[in-house]
């Protein structure tokens, strides 16, 4: 008989779901990331505020018809459901009444403790799911990232990755694709 090495279990959307019914993440703040459960570490007042600092300036500069959503599921594929800190989709809150949204026009993950996972795992989940612009706001160093362009890329963790990686500081001013004509200083991003 051959030798067959143990592997971790790949949880679908389906699955997860079922185990959160059950009372499985009960007190945990989990989310499904390519088949896996992942478990988010608490947030610190800062993460907080820099979360309500982007979810106001992108509902005030991106207007009518867009959903600003705040630490809610994205429908990433059969393996994938991520909160993510912010996301801005397309409609009205009624529109995903029944289901999660699958894409997103911009995704937001504000880092401090998790900045390595947030550059690496979920950019390549991200760019995976052809989400066109993702921001990550780097609370440690005081800067925003933008990557856009998501393309494959076999050497990524998740086989996709951004062609365009921009660091941005305080001083900088950034342009959402969703919005091109606005400007919003990534001072006014950072707590």
């Amino acid at each position: 008989m051959p030798a067959v090495e143990p592997r971790p279990k790949t949880w679908t959307r389906e699955e997860y779901y079922r185990l959160a019914a059950a009372g499985a993440f009960e007190g945990q703040r989990v989310q499904l990331v390519e088949g896996g459960i992942v478990e988010m570490s608490p947030q610190s007042s800062r993460h907080a505020t820099g979360i309500q600092l982007v979810t106001d300036i992108l509902r005030a500069v991106l207007g009518p018809g867009v959903l600003v959503r705040v630490q809610l599921p994205l429908a990433l594929g059969k393996l994938s459901d991520p909160d993510p800190d912010v996301a801005v989709v397309r409609g009205s809150p009624r529109d995903w009444a029944e289901r999660h949204p699958d894409s997103a026009l911009l995704v937001v993950e504000v880092a401090d403790t998790t900045l390595a996972y947030d550059r690496r795992e979920k950019a390549s989940l991200y760019a995976k799911a052809r989400i066109l612009e993702y921001w990550v706001l780097d609370l440690v160093d005081g800067k925003l990232e933008v990557h856009r362009e998501p393309r494959r890329d076999p050497g990524a963790v998740f086989g996709a990755a951004y062609g365009s990686v921009v660091a941005l500081d305080a001083a900088a001013q950034v342009s959402p694709l969703a919005a091109p004509t606005a400007k919003i200083p990534v001072k006014d991003l950072l707590p």
